[in-house]
């Protein structure tokens, strides 16, 4: 595991409150028992488990649901879940979340974003980049940001960029304003949106008037597709030709035929796939062909906290799985920066970054395939 520890890696399906630490969900858990919000010794058991069932990993996301409602918990969430990439070496990480609405708590999709930035700011540990390098300060949000740039920085560096995600229990009216508040929010390294949530809900022509509203003001479009058998939504939205999907597990043999014509980049997440089942073992993951094949691929971790993976981890599993050595796996990931939404600099700074650990890579033992 160190060897994959230590090489850089690109992170592109990441979801914010999926990926809390089970100290902080812990704890937070604890506090919210013991003001009778919720029952903890009914979610004690699942929280202190590796190894959950399917029936647990959604009772988790039921309790993510409930505990992140305050905006400064959202901070501290999104602080501590990039010191967790970070440490592991992920050098560009792309954070998807989906704006939440309250107005009992007084919560609105903006402030709940403001408290994401919030979170980003506070990461002193190391030194985190989500502001384009091209934008001048334009905004409150990023010039403390550029303050702190102006006084240089030896902390390992992360570029952090983020996605805005459409819930799919969401109206056209709600989704449009999301895509509005991620083109207010385009200093800030917000780059694209996301269409995710229960893929048993909604229908696709829903969706499309913000995806196509946010594509034509120049924000990339990644889509949770093929989640579960849904042939018509399939290949709706493969017409649409997203910059990226999420999972393709559920794809028939047309659906791979017009997938690997039109060259869309697929985000594997191998761990989640088979925690959820969506995939019924990793041996028969989508993944294997996929690799074979040479179509773009990113290995990713969709939710570290709930399936308590790491992208490390993913690596690993890939690497053991499916007879990938350990210089294979770096051009994977040294090839996800091309399917990244950044701009050509930073892709650029990513790479380099990748250049300079390529020797000590290339040392390392290679696995027999």
């Amino acid at each position: 595991m160190e060897s994959f520890r230590s090489m850089p890696k690109v992170e592109l399906h990441a979801h914010l409150n999926g990926s809390i630490r089970n100290s902080t969900i812990l704890e937070l858990a604890r506090d919210l028992g013991q003001k009778g919000v919720i029952d903890f010794l009914d979610v004690e058991h699942v929280i202190m488990k590796n190894d959950r069932s399917l029936v647990e990993v959604f009772k988790l996301f039921d309790l993510v649901h409930v505990i992140t409602t305050e905006h400064s918990t959202i901070t501290r969430i999104t602080k501590e879940v990039i010191e967790d990439f970070a440490s592991e070496n992920v050098v560009y990480l792309e954070l998807r979340t989906t704006p939440k609405k309250n107005d009992s708590i007084g919560m609105s999709k903006r402030s709940y974003m403001e408290a994401v930035i919030q979170g980003l700011r506070a990461v002193a540990s190391f030194d985190v980049h989500f502001v384009p390098q091209t934008k001048q300060v334009a905004s409150s949000f990023n010039s403390q940001f550029m303050e702190n740039s102006l006084n240089g920085s030896a902390k390992k560096k992360i570029y952090v960029r983020l996605l805005l995600s459409i819930d799919r229990r969401e109206t056209t009216i709600a989704a449009l304003e999301t895509v509005e508040l991620a083109l207010e929010m385009r200093d800030v390294g917000v780059v694209g949106v996301d269409l995710s949530g229960n893929p048993t809900v909604g229908e696709w022509d829903t969706f499309v008037p913000a995806l196509s509203f946010a594509r034509q003001k120049g924000l990339r479009v990644t889509l949770h597709c093929g989640e579960v058998p849904n042939r018509k939504e399939i290949q709706q939205m493969l017409d649409f030709v997203p910059e990226r999907i999420g999972h393709a597990c559920c794809f028939c043999e047309e659906d791979w035929r017009k997938l690997k014509a039109l060259n869309v980049p697929v985000e594997i997440c191998l761990t989640s796939n088979v925690m959820t089942q969506s995939v019924s073992s990793i041996d028969v993951h989508h993944f294997a062909d996929l690799y074979r094949a040479q179509h773009p691929v990113a290995l990713c971790t969709d939710d570290t906290g709930v399936f308590s993976t790491s992208l490390s981890q993913e690596y690993s599993l890939a690497s053991s799985t499916f007879g990938i050595d350990k210089a294979d796996i770096f051009d994977l990931a040294y090839k996800a920066i091309s399917q990244a939404f950044a701009d050509h600099k930073v892709k650029d700074e990513v790479r380099k970054i990748f250049s300079s650990a390529k020797g000590q890579v290339s040392s390392m033992d290679r696995i027999d395939p």
